[in-house]
């Protein structure tokens, strides 16, 4: 029988086991959005395979100066951001572990005050959303967007396959591009948020269009192997209205990712952080329209992650919360050991206190 500490081959990335840390937006990048020592000591607390993740994915990291959402959030596309990723995978590769990193434009869910000259962020739409994003103010309402014109999606497809040139350049043994969460390319692909006329609006087969040109532009740079999509059929964060057919328009975007062969796809089931039967979802359906590995997420307790890599429900399972406030989150499943109180207070932004100084098993018995 398959169990969460058995090794796997995710594409082309050889795991040692099949716990992932979600991805996990921690707001603590440096000048510039460049990843800080402090960085590269968080992640690798939570590198070593034999007390941690079989597989790390990166808190969210936007693909643009324009991509940003939210205060002191890594990026992807200067030189410097390369730099300071570099130390981060150095890091955690010297501790045995595997990373990958989630390339990420928020679209709408943005603020004036972190867009380059304050100007409107970029969205499928021109409606703002009814969301909160965080700033050098606090959290505070989304600016209102402005619909991105056909002609600029060339340029912006491009982004995103020169970010993922930079993240195997930083040493990430691949690439989740964020399809989730009511971000940018969600925005496409709901018609509760896409009311667009053109070739990237309507019909499902257009709304998919821009996630698809995305993910051949990804696996084209860097190969499907080590290419992966994070994807929420029904959550409704970020303003996030559920789509008019889920289940259709999500198995129609498999269908037409299937020919890139992908490592991976990273399923949220139910609400982002809240109900999992949020709204109806037959995800095993959608399982049947990829071949690659299947990383579950979302309120997975140790029992219910141990039975759904058991029955095969699932190829890994991706925890969050549970991996901020336990670095050694492996060991401690694997021993059925309590886990370390989190800190909500100090989630978003701050130094050390709430981020690297939580006890591993050890020294929380000691």
């Amino acid at each position: 029988m398959t169990t969460l500490f058995d090794p796997i081959r995710i594409g082309e990335i050889d795991l040692a086991n099949r716990l992932v840390m979600a991805p996990l937006t921690r707001n603590r990048a440096g000048a510039g959005q460049v990843p800080t020592q402090l960085m590269t000591q968080y992640y690798a607390q939570r590198a070593d395979p034999a007390g941690g993740a079989g597989l790390i994915v990166s808190e969210a990291t936007q693909i643009s100066p324009e991509g940003q959402g939210y205060l002191d959030t890594p990026g992807m596309y200067s030189a410097e951001q390369v730099a300071g990723w570099r130390h981060v995978t150095d890091a955690v590769h010297a501790k045995g572990g595997r990373i990958v990193v989630q390339l990420w434009h928020v679209g709408r869910i943005s603020h004036v005050s972190l867009q380059p000259g304050g100007q409107a962020p970029v969205s499928s739409t021109a409606r703002v959303a009814n969301s909160k994003t965080f700033t050098a103010a606090g959290f505070v309402d989304c600016s209102a967007p402005r619909a991105l014109a056909t002609a600029e999606i060339p340029a912006l497809v491009e982004q995103y396959r020169r970010a993922a040139r930079n993240a195997i350049d930083a040493g990430f043994d691949g690439v989740e591009v964020h399809a989730a969460n009511g971000y940018l390319i969600e925005q496409f692909l709901r018609d509760s948020i896409n009311d667009r006329l053109d070739a990237y609006g309507g019909p499902i087969a257009n709304r998919i269009r821009l996630l698809a040109e995305v993910m051949t532009a990804v696996a084209g740079e860097i190969g499907g192997g080590r290419t992966g999509v994070r994807l929420s059929p029904v959550t409704p964060v970020n303003d996030a209205g559920q789509d008019s057919d889920a289940q259709a328009l999500y198995e129609a975007a498999l269908e037409r990712l299937a020919p890139l062969k992908l490592a991976f796809v990273h399923v949220i089931e139910g609400q982002t952080g809240g109900r999992r039967d949020v709204a109806p979802f037959d995800y095993g359906a959608l399982r049947r329209h990829f071949d690659g590995a299947w990383i579950v997420n979302n309120g997975y307790t140790r029992a219910t992650a141990f039975d759904a890599v058991a029955s095969g429900a699932a190829d890994a399972v991706a925890f969050g919360k549970a991996f901020i406030a336990n670095p050694d989150l492996g060991r401690r499943l694997r021993e059925d050991a309590p886990l370390n109180a989190l800190d909500t207070a100090r989630l978003y932004g701050g130094g050390a206190q709430g981020y690297t100084d939580y006890p591993a098993l050890d020294e929380a018995i000691a």
